[in-house]
């Protein structure tokens, strides 16, 4: 690849402007830019679109771009490429994988639902193709208690891969869902004790979570919700300093949003002030750059594994709509 090859070192001079030069081989190209709200404060702002797992799916759908550049992570490329597969899906480092989808092999995952015959499959986003192929319909953080309460109460359902996503949709349904053990590294490591010395130093404070923070410290958020879901409460809500427990990331649209108000990010059990995801950091303007010129990396999948893990998106697109979301 063009980045282990040492082109990025060479090819970059240091006086570019990489703002200018990426819009203009968007321009050029017929290119759009699809990016999370973990990518870095310049990545978003040179995105064309900014969203959560659910939005981005969206987004990419109906893109009608001949190259859609996804600075995220690797299985939400894959989604692009699944939805759109007519399109060249580039990513800029093809490093940028999940702890997430990581901690759900595809084969260890078949043998477990060969365990639970009787049970349908509902995926978290957050996942490989190959294991969205294995389910019944996909979900995100914003639409996962509506699906699993679209399904009858004694309908037997697999919840994979995200055990504390699962814990909490079981809790807010009163559903006994089997979980998958897999967890985000993100999300698992932000610290209890820490965040108790927070809120004491900060009282005044609203806490706000993301779902797949584990239940110990979910019990101490005033709001819970998907990362689009954290920045509309931020915008809406009548208070002025909020403790944030999710990637960083999102920070720089909250602020863009609320520059008046005070957002802190809750500290992770380790040496660092905040929490990020070391692959959604991966991705760089230069990446970007790179990728666009070259257009390359780009996301190859089989015409079949497209086909096997489509079906499961598109249900979830479809009662996504039907729920207005």
């Amino acid at each position: 690849m063009l980045l282990e090859k040492g082109y990025l070192e060479k090819e970059i001079d240091p006086a570019l402007d990489l703002f200018k030069e990426i819009n203009y081989l968007k321009k050029k190209k017929n290119a759009v830019i699809l990016a999370h709200y973990y990518q870095d404060a310049d990545i978003q702002d040179i995105a064309d679109y900014i969203g959560d797992s659910l939005g981005l799916a969206q987004e990419a759908e109906k893109s009608t771009a001949d190259i859609i550049l996804f600075a995220g992570v690797h299985f939400m490329a894959e989604t692009a490429k699944i939805l759109n597969p007519s399109k060249k899906v580039l990513i800029p480092d093809l490093k940028a994988g999940c702890s997430l989808a990581d901690s759900c092999p595809a084969t260890e995952f078949a043998a477990f639902k060969a365990q639970h015959p009787h049970h349908i499959v509902l995926t978290y986003i957050n996942c490989t193709a190959d294991i969205k192929a294995l389910s019944d319909v996909i979900v995100t953080s914003t639409n996962a208690v509506q699906i699993v309460e679209s399904f009858p109460k004694e309908q037997a359902i697999i919840f994979a891969p995200d055990k504390n996503l699962g814990a909490y949709i079981n809790k807010k349904t009163g559903r006994n869902m089997v979980l998958w053990d897999g967890s985000c590294m993100v999300h698992e490591i932000f610290s209890l004790e820490k965040l108790v010395k927070l809120k004491l130093q900060h009282p005044e404070a609203k806490v706000i979570a993301h779902p797949e923070c584990e239940e110990a410290i979910l019990a101490h958020a005033e709001f819970i919700g998907s990362t689009t879901a954290l920045l509309n409460y931020t915008k809406k809500s009548a208070d002025s300093t909020f403790i944030v427990l999710t990637e960083t990331g999102i920070l720089h649209q909250m602020q863009k949003a609320s520059p008046h108000k005070t957002f802190i990010p809750a500290p992770p059990n380790n040496s660092c002030a905040c929490n990020d995801c070391p692959h959604m950091k991966l991705n760089t303007l230069e990446k970007i750059y790179i990728a666009l010129k070259y257009e390359q990396p780009e996301l190859l999948m089989s015409d079949s594994l497209i086909k096997r893990a489509k079906a499961p998106i598109a249900k979830m697109l479809e009662l996504s709509a039907q729920f207005g979301l």
